[in-house]
Parts: C-alpha cells; sequence; structure tokens
C-alpha cells in the first residue's frame, strides 16, 4: 500500500477509534470465534473490566448473560432489548457482521443502562398521575379556587369558581384579578404586595355582587414569590347552612332536657322536701304534677325529673297548653289525619304523644286545657293510645307525663272546669313547689348562680351582690317568684358600669314599698320577718362612694384625670380609691 494511502488508513481508523470511545452507549464486537475484538470506554464503565483485561477472550467469560453468540451464528439483528446486567438494567441492540459477499464475520452489541431513565419515567408517571388527582380535587371542590401569577393575572379557575361569582373560566383566564370583583379591595393583590395571608376578607362578586369571604396565601417556590390562590365561599350559602343549624337547634331544644338536679338552687327546708320527692319521683314511671305559682320553677322540676329517670336518653316534648287553642291543642298533641280539618296537611301530622314515644311530655299550664282536650289525655293515660284527629285507628304510645299547674285544681273540679278522673290520673305523684317568699333564706344561694350564668350571657365580670342589696332582695315578696328575681338581677347588671363588679342596691331597680310587717297573704311588696339590718355607717358609705367614682369614670369615658378633678380630688386619691374598692379600668387614657 502506498504511503499516503497507508496514512490515510492509519487516520481512518484512529478516528474511529476516538468516535468509538467518545460515545456514551457501551459497544462490544466479537469475531466468529466468539471472542471480543472491541470494547470501547463506555463498555468498560458499564461492565467493570478494562478493555486490556477482555480483548481476544470468549465473550461468554466476560458477559455471562450475553446473546451476541446467538446472534452470531443465527444471523438476525435483536433490537431493543431490555435486560439485567448486575445492579443495572440495559437496552441492547444486536447485529451481525456480514463483509461483502454474505457472510458473517462477527457480531456487535450496542448497549446503554437506562436505570435512571426507568426511574424518571416512574417519576414522571407519579407526577402525571398525581396531576391527574389534584386537577380531581380541584376541578370537584365546593368552594371557588382563584389562582393568579406573580404578577395578578388569573391563571387557574375550577368549576365552582363560575358557580359562585357568576363569570365562565374563558372570561377571566389571562385577565387582572380584579375583573370579579364588584366591592372591595382584591384580596390577590394585598397578598402579593404583603406576601403575608389573608383571612376572612368579605367582598362582593360577579355581575350580581354576590356576598363572599375568601382567604389568600402566597405561592411560594424556593424562596420567589409565585402568584397566589384564593379560595371563595358563598356567605348566602353560609348562611342558609346557619340556618339550618338553628333551626336544628331549636329541634334539639324542643327534644331535650336541658336541666339537671344540679340546676336546682335551695336548701330550706320547705324547698329541699320539693327536690327529694322529685328526686323519687324520678325512678319511677309514674305520672308527675307539679303544684306551684307561676315562677317557681316547675318546668326546671320538670327537666331535673325526666334526666334523672330511665328515659334521660330519649326524647323530652314541652306543651305550654295556654298558648294554644283548643283546636291546635288537640292536633299538636294527638296528631291528625289527612282531610280531618280544612288547611290539615297532606299525609297528616305525627301528634306531640307519638313523637315522645319511649320518653317524656311535659304538659305546662294543664289547668286551661278544655275538657274535649281533657277526655282525650285522659284516654291517652288510661289505654297508653292515641287516636289522631279524624282518624279511626289506635296506635300504641308509651310515654311519661309530668303535669304542672299554677291553678288550684280542686276547686276548678268544684266549678266544672276540671275532670276529677283526670285529675286524680295526673296527681300520682304531686309535688308542691314553694314560691320564693317561703324559702326566701335561699335566696342569696339562687341569686349567686343567675348572676354566674348572667355573667355568661352578657360578657360581665359581676363578682357579688352587695350585703345591703342582697338585705333588698331578702325582705321583697317576689310575687314572680324566680323568674321575677332573675329579671331584676338582669336590669340590675344592666345599670353597672363597666368598672362595677359589685351589684349595690342603688343598681336595683324600684321594688315597691317596703313593710314594717309581712303583709296579708296573696298581697304583692315587701316581707320582713325580722329587724332590718342596721350596717355600719363607713361601709354604707363607702358602697355608695365606689358606685359614684364608677359613675364618674362611665362619665368622663374612663379618662382618671377627668373623672378626679369632676370629683375633686387628686387623681393619687382617685386611683387608691379605684384599687380599694376593686374598679376595673377598661378604657385607654
Amino acid at each position: 500500500m502506498p504511503p499516503f494511502e497507508s496514512r490515510m488508513a492509519a487516520n481512518l481508523q484512529n478516528e474511529v477509534e476516538i468516535i468509538v470511545n467518545s460515545t456514551h452507549d457501551g459497544i462490544i464486537a466479537i469475531d466468529v470465534d466468539e471472542r471480543i475484538t472491541l470494547f470501547n470506554r463506555a463498555a468498560e464503565e458499564l461492565i467493570g473490566k478494562r478493555a486490556d483485561e477482555v480483548l481476544g477472550r470468549p465473550v461468554r467469560e466476560v458477559v455471562p448473560s450475553t446473546r451476541l453468540p446467538v446472534v452470531l451464528h443465527s444471523g438476525e439483528p435483536e433490537l431493543n432489548w431490555q435486560q439485567p446486567l448486575g445492579e443495572i438494567t440495559i437496552i441492547t441492540s444486536r447485529m451481525p457482521l456480514i463483509d461483502e459477499s454474505g457472510i458473517v464475520i462477527g457480531a456487535f452489541a450496542v448497549f446503554r443502562d437506562i436505570s435512571q431513565i426507568v426511574e424518571l419515567a416512574e417519576q414522571i408517571t407519579d407526577l402525571r398521575e398525581m396531576r391527574i388527582m389534584w386537577e380531581a380535587i380541584f376541578n370537584s371542590t365546593q368552594d371557588a379556587i382563584s389562582v393568579v401569577n406573580e404578577h395578578g393575572v388569573q391563571i387557574s379557575v375550577n368549576p365552582a369558581y363560575t358557580r359562585v361569582t357568576g363569570y365562565p373560566k374563558d372570561e377571566v383566564m389571562g385577565q387582572p384579578c380584579t375583573v370579579d370583583i364588584a366591592t372591595g379591595e382584591s384580596v390577590h393583590m394585598r397578598v402579593l404586595r404583603t406576601r403575608e395571608p389573608v383571612k376572612n376578607a368579605r367582598l362582593r362578586v360577579g355581575p350580581h355582587a354576590k356576598e363572599v369571604i375568601v382567604d389568600a396565601a402566597p405561592i411560594v417556590v424556593r424562596g420567589e414569590l409565585k402568584g397566589s390562590v384564593a379560595v371563595i365561599k358563598d356567605l348566602t350559602e353560609i348562611m342558609h347552612l346557619n340556618n339550618q343549624l338553628r333551626t336544628a337547634h331549636q329541634i334539639i331544644r324542643k327534644l331535650e332536657a336541658k336541666y339537671s338536679f344540679d340546676d336546682i338552687i335551695g336548701s330550706s327546708p320547705s324547698f329541699s322536701r320539693a327536690v327529694e320527692k322529685a328526686k323519687v319521683a324520678a325512678k319511677t314511671p309514674a305520672t308527675v304534677l307539679l303544684h306551684g305559682e307561676s315562677g317557681t320553677g316547675k318546668e326546671l322540676f320538670a327537666h331535673a325529673i325526666h334526666n334523672a329517670s330511665d328515659r334521660a336518653d330519649r326524647k323530652f316534648v314541652r306543651v305550654n297548653c295556654a298558648s294554644l287553642s283548643e283546636g291546635v291543642l288537640e292536633s299538636e298533641l294527638f296528631g291528625y289525619e289527612e282531610g280531618a280539618f280544612t288547611g290539615a296537611q297532606k299525609g297528616g301530622k305525627v301528634g306531640l304523644f307519638e313523637e315522645a314515644d319511649g320518653g317524656t311530655i311535659f304538659l305546662d299550664e294543664i289547668g286551661i286545657m278544655s275538657l274535649n282536650t281533657q277526655a282525650h289525655l285522659l284516654r291517652v293515660l288510661q289505654e297508653n293510645e292515641v287516636r289522631r284527629v279524624g282518624g279511626t285507628r289506635t296506635i300504641p304510645v308509651n310515654v311519661r307525663v309530668i303535669a304542672a299547674t299554677n291553678l288550684d285544681l280542686k276547686a276548678a273540679i268544684a266549678d266544672g272546669r276540671f275532670r276529677e278522673d283526670l285529675y286524680y290520673r295526673l296527681e300520682v305523684i304531686p309535688i308542691e313547689i314553694p314560691a320564693l317568699r317561703e324559702h326566701r333564706e335561699d335566696i342569696p344561694q339562687i341569686a349567686e348562680q343567675m348572676v354566674r350564668r348572667i355573667n355568661q350571657e352578657y360578657g360581665r365580670a359581676v363578682t357579688s351582690i352587695s350585703p345591703r342589696a342582697m338585705d333588698v332582695l331578702r325582705r321583697y315578696s317576689w310575687p314572680g317568684n324566680i323568674r321575677e328575681l332573675e329579671n331584676v338581677l338582669r336590669r340590675a347588671m344592666i345599670n353597672l358600669s363597666l368598672y362595677e363588679n359589685v351589684i349595690s342596691e342603688i343598681h336595683l331597680p324600684d321594688l315597691g314599698p317596703e313593710c314594717e310587717t309581712p303583709p296579708p297573704a296573696g298581697t304583692e311588696g315587701c316581707l320582713e320577718s325580722e329587724p332590718e339590718q342596721i350596717d355600719p355607717l363607713k361601709s354604707v358609705v363607702e358602697e355608695y362612694e365606689a358606685a359614684y367614682i364608677a359613675k364618674a369614670l362611665a362619665k368622663t369615658g374612663g379618662n382618671r384625670t377627668e373623672a378626679a378633678h369632676r370629683l375633686g380630688v387628686a387623681l393619687r386619691t382617685l386611683q387608691y380609691k379605684m384599687r380599694r374598692y376593686g374598679l376595673t379600668d377598661n378604657h385607654n387614657q
């Protein structure tokens, strides 16, 4: 071969070696004797052996799993085969080497590590599945969601967004985030400006200015602000749900007893006898008749008896017989069939006795009930069954009856206004609840409990009732009983300024003239079963001084300097007296 052609052949061979060793794919070639003739650098890295160690050796000694001999002898290529190679997975193509005359003179394989590619593909698959899942969540949630980029441009909204705002997706995508706002500031722009989340922002959105509540938060990726996401709640739906919840609570209050014997306060002998008798009654299924003046707590006793009975986990239905007309009361108690009277609802109505089946029904003001309704009630008590108005079939019921009245039922029997047989059915266990004036020694306990409860309702922190104020409460006759006492305490607490936490005599409403001797039974006014207490002059003066300072602070809006000036005392003196009398300072200077 001429020198030039020799140099050209040498250069070509050198270039081929450079190319073969530069590729990232492994290459192995064998001759007809299955011995390795080519083993590039990528093959060295993938198989873990050097070329000078394997060249000339049988290929099966170097790569036991190889199929190059198969291709060599079959002359058929094997393309894109996947197989393990030690701790990695490769994809390989094997082809025979054929000379110009068509004779197979060897075979070679080109292969690469696809372990990382497989792992990446799996990650992509996982990401795709996760994206599908999040898109499903995004599109199915009932709360509207809006996403904007760092420039405040809408980049994504869900179907609920259209339902809440009234704007279709194609009308807001790519638009500024303010496009859907009818009234108020864009929470997206506030988030992008402050990089802080926004909670419970109230806005009006959409063409109909629907009122909504919006929560928004920044989208931060690797420390960079990339946008904002907002969740929009339809306030009208929230209000509707609140109304439904309120209705449900009203139903629960109707069907559940709220009070127990722990809520009944009093330790006087007459009151304790009534409580003990009620506790005994609770352990039996017998009918109870509660006697007592209006406001003595008959309903409280009914609640407690039910909650201490074996029916405590069942319904407790309350009925004020005086608040319903005869026809309405009868249909409410016993129910009615469809078409029983004009205006009857379709399908009829379940009565309260059926509703209370297994539980307790409390019939308040039973002395007002008409004779006709009394006859139906007597049948229920005798037969343990009801017949709906307009119906012919009887419905068995298992109901414990607690009745209450402030009337003299025996006098009503004599006048023909109450059935004697019903009276004796009801008064299996009679309980007489004394009027408040008959156990005035319990007034301090009862009043203190009421103050604690009213504190919670009014958000106040009243700690006590002064001795003189308590003396006034004890000397009053309380014609309205406990109900009137609660009303008086509520009015007294309203009269307190924000700086006062003790109910004094001056805070009590006018309870009428005082009495030197007990008035005749049945009359109103004050009682005095013992000489009026004479308090030390110092305590009386201090009580009025504390109330007057509190009034001055209230008049000046809590400005102690101004209050001290108007009272004509030094500021230090005022501060000292405020601490002494426990007057709280609820306003800033």
